[in-house]
């Protein structure tokens, strides 16, 4: 999203208005709202040419269910050619099809625990997306949903939650595009702000920089694909 982001900036920054790709994801109540606001240009490129193509909805709900099958198939193989990649696709696939055989009733009774639900769905999945083999996953997922298996040394990755790992985040909290949801319309006009503002704006910016500065290189894990 952050990538996207910066191409979103830039664009407008030489007169071109380009569509958001990401769209909170993470607040979606059901997995198919996920892959609505989720790499939504991927999303529509699959839903224009391969899943009406196929028929879509149009041919009976047994179509739909395989229609949908071969959409995140072939959603998990653009990832990778690796059987995790798959599994995850076809795992999305499975909840969307569960979603549309009526699970989605249940859901749409309580906002707040549809959207938990949703996030601890998707939180899993990308155990799957991120492991080296399908079997690394699977323990890796198992050991996360049968907590008499922990062991304490895992207890180590608290010691990341220092005050400057805290403040960077509260920063990137205010920083974000959260502001967009809240007033829109007022993001949509041109920044007419105050010296406060501007203040404020060039204090995130110099957080961010000096945090990326300082910090360890991560790869953008998009490249590989």
């Amino acid at each position: 999203s952050g990538y996207s982001d910066m191409a979103i900036g830039l664009g407008k920054m030489f007169g071109f208005n380009i569509l958001e790709n990401f769209n909170y994801p993470y607040l979606s109540s059901s997995i198919t709202e996920f892959w609505r606001r989720w790499h939504i240009s991927l999303g529509s490129w699959f839903r224009e040419y391969l899943y009406i193509p196929l028929g879509g909805n149009r041919k009976g709900i047994i179509r739909t269910y395989l229609n949908l099958v071969a959409v995140f198939f072939f959603t998990g193989l653009w990832h990778g050619a690796d059987l995790s990649f798959i599994v995850w696709g076809l795992y999305h696939g499975f909840f969307t099809i569960l979603e549309r055989a009526g699970f989605k009733k249940i859901l749409d009774k309580s906002k707040i625990l549809s959207t938990i639900a949703t996030f601890c769905v998707v939180t899993i999945g990308w155990v799957m997306f991120r492991a080296n083999d399908t079997l690394s996953g699977l323990r890796y997922i198992a050991r996360m949903l049968m907590p008499w298996h922990y062991h304490g040394n895992g207890i180590g990755a608290l010691s990341y939650l220092d005050s400057k790992t805290v403040f960077i985040f509260i920063c990137a909290v205010f920083g974000m595009g959260i502001m967009q949801s809240i007033i829109p319309e007022g993001i949509k006009k041109k920044w007419s702000g105050s010296t406060v503002e501007a203040l404020y704006c060039v204090f995130i910016l110099i957080v961010c920089l000096g945090s990326v500065a300082s910090g360890t290189y991560n790869p953008f894990i998009y490249f590989q694909f």
